[in-house]
């Protein structure tokens, strides 16, 4: 796949265990990118974009991904671009990333971290019991990761924007080992809210009646070399993830259920 971005400039790296790297690209934005040869595994980026893009079909706030270029001579001329692997750096590989729009102007603050008396400020709060809806039909491995930006015109309030898909599909392994507890916010207060299963519309049932056409034109415009040009686990992934529609009031119900007690206000009837 030929990219219609490319890296023009290194902006600093960031935190996490894909060590991902903050990038201008020819387009005038910015992008957190992920690398190809990234210390967890080359299918988180075919996850995040694959599990981004169906956030954004099911009415989620999370941000766009795009595939990035970056070439050998912008790694080789700026010294920030290694990966450090059991103690060892060495550069990233060129080619094609995944760089997923950075939220806010890099100079503007991002919190990734919100006290809980501050939740309540966050104007779609409610968003985080609709995006369980995906994290419990694509079994992602990590906690919920969120960012939080303040709003324009009220500065007082927050919005929040869903991050970080790469360990939907369980990471590396492209396989579905349901459990409770996998996916969710580390903090109940973002789900006091939730009195039945209104509160998972409408996404939840946009993926119960999602086609599988619709979910091959996602995966398709996942570069092959993400996967590995493993065409049969790719088919194997999405009818995966149509089988599972059905199953996700389920995993929902097994979270309810669970020692975490996290929806107190729910209404039996």
């Amino acid at each position: 796949m030929s990219c219609s971005i490319s890296a023009i400039q290194h902006i600093r790296c960031l935190r996490g265990g894909s060590q991902s790297q903050l990038l201008r690209a020819s387009d005038g934005l910015y992008y957190v990118t992920k690398f190809q040869n990234n210390p967890q595994h080359v299918r988180v980026l075919a996850n995040e974009m694959m599990a981004t893009r169906l956030g954004a079909l099911l009415g989620l706030p999370v941000p766009r991904v795009a595939p990035i270029d970056v070439c050998s001579t912008f790694i080789e001329n700026t010294p920030e671009l290694r990966v450090e692997v059991g103690g060892v750096r060495r550069p990233f590989q060129p080619g094609t990333q995944l760089g997923s729009e950075y939220v806010v102007d890099p100079v503007e603050s991002v919190f990734d971290y919100l006290p809980e008396g501050l939740l309540d400020r966050v104007k779609n709060l409610q968003d985080f019991a609709r995006v369980l809806v995906l994290d419990k039909w694509t079994v992602n491995a990590d906690g919920r990761q969120a960012v939080f930006t303040r709003c324009s015109k009220r500065r007082s309030a927050y919005q929040a924007t869903f991050i970080d898909q790469g360990y939907c599909f369980n990471a590396g392994e492209w396989d579905f080992p349901d459990s409770p507890l996998r996916g969710v916010y580390a903090r109940n207060h973002v789900y006091r809210h939730v009195t039945g299963w209104d509160a998972f519309e409408p996404v939840l049932t946009r993926v119960e009646e999602m086609s599988v056409d619709a979910l091959w034109a996602v995966a398709t415009e996942i570069p092959t070399e993400w996967y590995g040009n493993d065409a049969a686990g790719l088919s194997r992934l999405v009818e995966a993830l149509y089988r599972r529609r059905p199953s996700v009031r389920n995993q929902i119900t097994a979270f309810r259920l669970s020692s975490r007690a996290p929806f107190p206000n729910w209404q039996s009837a």
